[in-house]
């Protein structure tokens, strides 16, 4: 079987089985036949009769299987780009999405030079490294309460030469006595326990993802111990869910934080919302 015989079969059972759209189907088949025969897109374009061995089209079987049960596309090639890296991730991580890039730029909009930066719940390290690589003079530190996740944080760092990032293991703000930051930016679980969503993202892990009845009962923990670790005038940046905005700028007013406010990401929803200590 050829590429193209490869591309419209298995592009069509994406879009009976998962109820992709044709250019969606299209693009995760890609995706894998690049992953499988460590090609690029191109490639696939200009060869498109090339015949794949049957120690290649089995290997594309068994992951196409995987797909089709749910598996994210991430988690089967090992690997997501977010800010302009490949990031290693595995299923102790979140998959980075591009809707948290406009965290990292509001955290580079905002960070003078030399300011550090505490990055919370890290998962595979995606915010900390992209702000470290494009902000050298800045000091960056990452936490996350899993050490699985920690470990493919520190991996992609070495990999990347991010070595302006210190990762720490901690629960919050657990292993941070006296350290103070001048922004803190964070993205964190914000899923609600009984969210009829949670049935698409079952392969992710449900630690960084569901966060109370509401969604917010990681974000009020973190609002409600920021200024304490914060420099005077610094900036809490967070993350949060498409209908969630007012209730985080309600919490972070109710601390105390000013100029609150919230920002919206590449689809016009407000995703991140931030106020000042």
């Amino acid at each position: 079987m050829n590429i193209s015989e490869i591309m419209k079969q298995d592009g069509k059972r994406l879009q009976d089985v998962l109820g992709l759209d044709e250019r969606e189907a299209r693009i995760e088949v890609q995706c894998l036949l690049q992953g499988l025969l460590r090609v690029s897109r191109s490639y696939l374009m200009t060869y498109p009769e090339r015949e794949l061995d049957m120690d290649e089209l089995q290997r594309h079987m068994e992951l196409m299987k995987r797909r089709l049960n749910g598996e994210p596309v991430a988690y089967l090639l090992g690997e997501r780009e977010f800010f302009g890296h490949v990031f290693r991730v595995t299923k102790d991580t979140l998959i980075p999405r591009p809707d948290t890039e406009l965290l990292v730029e509001l955290v580079m909009k905002h960070a003078r030079e030399h300011s550090s930066i505490l990055d919370m719940g890290t998962g595979s390290g995606a915010i900390a490294i992209s702000i470290a690589l494009a902000r050298k003079d800045l000091r960056v530190v990452a936490i996350d309460a899993s050490q699985a996740a920690l470990d493919v944080a520190i991996a992609n760092a070495m990999r990347l030469a991010a070595d302006n990032v210190r990762f720490l293991k901690s629960d919050w703000f657990s292993a941070l006595s006296g350290e103070r930051f001048d922004i803190i930016a964070s993205n964190p679980p914000y899923v609600e326990m009984e969210d009829p969503h949670l049935k698409d993202i079952s392969f992710e892990p449900s630690s960084a993802l569901v966060s109370g009845c509401d969604g917010l009962d990681d974000i009020r923990r973190i609002v409600a111990g920021a200024r304490a670790h914060l420099n005077p005038g610094g900036w809490l940046m967070l993350e949060h869910g498409y209908d969630q905005a007012e209730g985080v700028r309600a919490l972070l007013m109710e601390a105390g934080f000013r100029e609150v406010s919230s920002s919206k990401d590449i689809s016009g929803i407000e995703r991140v919302s931030m106020g000042r200590a």
